[in-house]
């Protein structure tokens, strides 16, 4: 009968590919566990001591190296830096304006010649992503809150609840954006902002609503969801730390894209004339204003209507890079 080995603790025994077996002492086995020298991982397989990176630090990783999300971002970095101090670049005043330069074109001073009134166009170019920045922020901002809030608490208790929503967001989707603003707005007598921004936060909703109902939807089915219900977590709990944070990224890129949609919005409703009125100003009051003078200055039509169009392309650029980033299946 063969001797026994006495067990010894500090060896471990690794089988090989071929049948046999070698013995390793404990110092020298290496484990998967096992940060790479340095404290980092390999590459793509996480962040500092070989943690697996989350969602989000790839989506930023990932755009961080996208040429279409850093162009986007400067150009919208430039139109947030205007908006907040337009004087940087523009010292004039937007509304002074001098009939005896009408329709004229260039001079020093005044790169962007004047408009039909004699009014700088440079200078209301510039002042003018202010307001339309402003009203898609707002805009975003307030459909994204009162859209995620109702579809996710749909997606989440469904019954009576989810049903009621459905049907109401059809009834919306039913209505003609452009035809509602014109019925909606063309009696409101305000220069203000705010009658522009709540039209499009009562019809923008139910689309947002739409994509956080799916989300959540899709979202409380995984595990770590049952499994957190099944330890006893409260609803609130499960929304917030659970469901929440991974159910948010298709409202983000939709609200991204849909940032540059509003500000379109606000510049056709401004040249229908139930938008922003003067003596406010916007791209879309300047566009329709110099409409008429087309053949003898196209360039009071030129830069509010170039400027506008690079602002909603950039934000639907950013929009398109930040889907990119977040969609795994992409990876």
């Amino acid at each position: 009968m063969p001797e026994q080995q006495p067990f010894e603790p500090e060896r471990t025994i690794a089988g090989t590919g071929m049948g046999g077996q070698m013995d390793l002492a404990a110092s020298e086995a290496v484990t998967l566990e096992k940060p790479l020298e340095g404290g980092k991982g390999p590459e793509g397989a996480g962040g500092p001591a070989g943690r697996p990176r989350s969602l989000w630090s790839d989506a930023w990783h990932d755009l961080r190296r996208n040429p279409v999300f850093l162009v986007s971002g400067l150009v919208i970095l430039f139109l947030v830096v205007i908006s907040l101090w337009p004087s940087l670049i523009a010292s004039g005043n937007p509304l002074h304006c001098d009939l005896a330069k009408a329709q004229q074109g260039s001079q020093p001073g005044h790169p962007f010649g004047f408009n039909g009134q004699g009014c700088d166009v440079y200078t209301r170019t510039v002042y003018g992503a202010r307001t339309s920045v402003a009203v898609g922020v707002c805009a975003t901002l307030g459909v994204a809150i009162l859209g995620s809030v109702l579809g996710g608490l749909a997606g989440f208790f469904g019954g009576v609840w989810d049903s009621v929503l459905s049907r109401v967001t059809d009834i919306f989707f039913a209505i003609p954006v452009v035809l509602g603003g014109l019925v909606l707005l063309s009696v409101v007598t305000s220069n203000a902002v705010w009658p522009v921004i709540g039209f499009m936060v009562l019809l923008g909703w139910p689309q947002i609503s739409r994509i956080a109902r799916g989300s959540v939807i899709t979202v409380k089915q995984n595990d770590y969801v049952q499994a957190a219900r099944a330890l006893g977590a409260s609803n609130s709990r499960m929304l917030l730390r659970h469901i929440a944070p991974n159910a948010v990224a298709p409202v983000i890129v939709v609200a991204t894209i849909a940032l540059g949609t509003y500000i379109a919005l606000e510049a056709t409703l401004s040249y229908l004339g139930v938008g922003l009125k003067p003596p406010s100003v916007s791209w879309g009051i300047d566009i329709s204003a110099a409409s008429p003078y087309i053949r003898n200055a196209p360039h009071a039509l030129l830069w509010p209507s170039g400027a506008l169009a690079i602002t909603v392309l950039a934000f639907i650029m950013l929009g398109d890079a930040v889907r990119d980033a977040l969609d795994p299946k992409l990876r």
